[in-house]
């Protein structure tokens, strides 16, 4: 897989954002999204095959998706793919495919948000403070 290649996934978190920590403090959280797509059959619509992903979500971002993000959340992802691969303690090998989260946000078609800027920084908890753009 090319560095530069780009997914974008939309579907529905299966579980709430895990939130975890490097051993050299790095936030990260793991993300599992079911992708359903929709087929038109003659006049109706009818659920495809769902696919199953898993999304890592690096520094602030991950704080901030665990922060707002929850089991069946719809959400937009882009990403970059990434191929891991290992060998267990049976000697099995193992390959996954997860996508690095570039951007990451709620779905608004069935949905709102409120949308509150951090600048890279945590909120300061006033209430009526504004953004500075």
């Amino acid at each position: 897989m090319s560095e530069t290649e780009r997914v974008t996934l939309v579907g529905n978190l299966t579980a709430d954002p895990e939130l975890r920590f490097t051993p050299s403090g790095l936030q990260v959280a793991n993300l599992r999204l079911a992708v359903t797509p929709r087929i038109k059959d003659g006049d109706t619509w009818k659920d495809g095959e769902t696919s199953f992903h898993t999304i890592n979500v690096w520094r602030d971002q991950a704080s901030n998706a665990a922060e707002t993000l929850s089991k069946g959340a719809r959400v937009l992802v882009v990403g970059r793919p990434k191929q891991r691969s290992w060998t267990d303690q049976d000697g099995t090998e193992h390959q996954v495919t997860e996508v690095d989260a570039d951007e990451l946000g709620p779905s608004l078609r069935w949905a709102t948000a409120k949308v509150s800027r951090t600048n890279g920084r945590k909120p300061t908890g006033q209430v009526n403070e504004e953004p500075p753009f």
